[in-house]
């Protein structure tokens, strides 16, 4: 019987009450190690293990680095490193940001696809954007299980309906369900449904061609350059296409989905417009000035000039502010979707 004793879990929004929901239904006697990467700041200490740890009944601890791995834990990423698996051990690293985060979900699920293939389970829980979905199609090449939580149960939606958008995915469920599902894979009570690729050809029941995909994204620059600039380095991005996903890696390591590079870029357009803004209205006040100052030394020309910029720039002020508001009103419309 195949077994499946490495279970990767990925969070964001959302996720810390989807985590308290799912893991106490994780008995302290699994026979597989459990894997979380939850998205959190760097400046702050993650208080995510002793949260976990108050209703599970598995031991829960902060990931190490180079710290054997063993079943019946709950490793957890801390913050501002990667989390990723090698044969029997974890690392953690401070590599490039993957969809604007470290820890990302994908540096977890892609490498755990690669040390454990088809033994590896992938658990995409709620959050916002796309993060974990490229990792999840991974471990589906190789012969893993993958799970989401149902999107009507996610506080954030966004992370499992990406995945079910991209992909087929073995199993869907609500958060609480999610626990005793992975406890009856695990204990091969469960089967998935077959993959589209696990079956026929060769070694684990995989194709020569997937058991020779691309296990370092470090390598992906053989696909087409992009034309678009890195949102961190300002860098060359190189265009991965993976089936219904697509992606963008510049030379540094820094990794974007579709999602997450139009939500950066959405980003960057909002503040540099909310820049331009500022900058008009310290003209627009400067110039108010200078035409006070002409008008005290009674000199009308200079003053009326300066009277005429002031204008000019109120009119562009006015129409910047309106293109920020729509551009405010849009991102709100698609957080809530």
């Amino acid at each position: 019987m195949l077994a499946r004793d490495v279970i990767v879990i990925g969070a964001s929004a959302g996720g810390v009450e989807a985590l308290k929901t799912l893991t106490p239904k994780l008995p302290s006697d699994l026979p597989a190690a459990v894997f979380v990467v939850m998205h959190m700041t760097a400046q702050i200490p993650s208080r995510l293990p002793w949260i976990l740890q108050r209703s599970a009944a598995m031991k829960v601890i902060a990931a190490e680095d180079q710290a054997p791995i063993e079943p019946g834990c709950m490793y957890v990423a801390v913050p501002g490193l990667h989390l990723s698996l090698e044969d029997g051990r974890m690392r953690l690293s401070a590599g490039p940001h993957e969809n604007l985060h470290r820890p990302s979900i994908d540096v977890l699920f892609r490498t755990a696809a690669t040390a454990y293939r088809e033994r590896t389970i992938g658990v995409l829980l709620s959050g916002s954007l796309d993060d974990g979905v490229a990792g999840l199609m991974r471990i589906k090449q190789a012969g893993g299980v993958t799970a989401v939580q149902d999107p009507s149960d996610a506080v954030v939606p966004s992370m499992p309906q990406s995945a079910l958008d991209a992909m087929e995915i073995d199993h869907c469920a609500a958060a609480s369900e999610l626990g005793a599902i992975l406890n009856q894979i695990v204990r091969g009570r469960s089967a998935a449904r077959a993959s589209s690729h696990s079956h026929g050809n060769g070694e684990h029941g995989t194709s020569p061609e997937e058991r020779n995909m691309i296990t370092s994204e470090q390598q992906i620059y053989s696909g087409p350059p992009s034309g678009f600039s890195c949102p961190e380095c300002h860098g060359s991005l190189w265009q991965v296409d993976d089936g219904k996903l697509v992606r963008f890696r510049c030379r540094i390591g820094h990794a974007y989905t579709l999602d997450t590079m139009l939500a950066e870029q959405q980003e960057t357009l909002e503040r540099g417009l909310s820049i331009a803004s500022r900058i008009l209205e310290e003209r627009i006040e400067l110039c108010q000035r200078m035409e006070q100052r002409a008008l005290k030394r009674g000199t009308q020309g200079v003053a009326t000039r300066y009277h005429q910029r002031a204008e000019q720039a109120q009119e562009q002020l006015g129409s910047l502010r309106e293109l920020l508001d729509q551009c405010i009103e849009q991102s709100q419309i698609k957080s809530v979707r």
